[in-house]
């Protein structure tokens, strides 16, 4: 079992930065590939990021904007958000899967935190 704890979310205005951390306990992040997704009012959860063992993946959306990384000694993944927009608003979610090739679909992952709210002002 994994236990993943989000932080770092918040309310900021448009064009703001903003990281958020993943903190695993249970086992090792380096035995799965790792992700955000996040999900809007009324809307699906959708792929935002991801670290798999033949590199990073971000969707068409948050590319160049937002950079994900690992720290295998302190067992948390984090994202760094660059260039906020409103539409960036929604609950992220840190998820961990044993399957690189599945980790951008919501079937793909194994463990999912509870989420941290960011909220992003026009």
């Amino acid at each position: 079992q994994v236990q993943l704890v989000e932080s770092g979310g918040g309310l900021v205005q448009a064009g703001d930065s903003l990281r958020l951390s993943c903190a695993a306990s249970g086992r090792t992040l380096s035995s799965y590939a790792m992700a955000w997704f996040r999900q809007a009012p009324g809307k699906e959860r959708e792929f935002v990021a991801a670290i798999t063992w033949s590199g990073n993946r971000y969707a068409d959306s948050v590319k160049g904007r937002f950079t994900m990384s690992r720290d295998s000694a302190k067992n948390t993944v984090s994202l760094q958000m660059n260039s906020l927009k409103p539409e960036d608003t929604a609950v992220y979610y840190c998820a961990a899967g044993a399957r690189g090739g599945l980790i951008a679909a919501t079937y793909g992952i194994d463990y999912w935190g509870k989420g941290t709210l960011v909220t992003v002002s026009s």
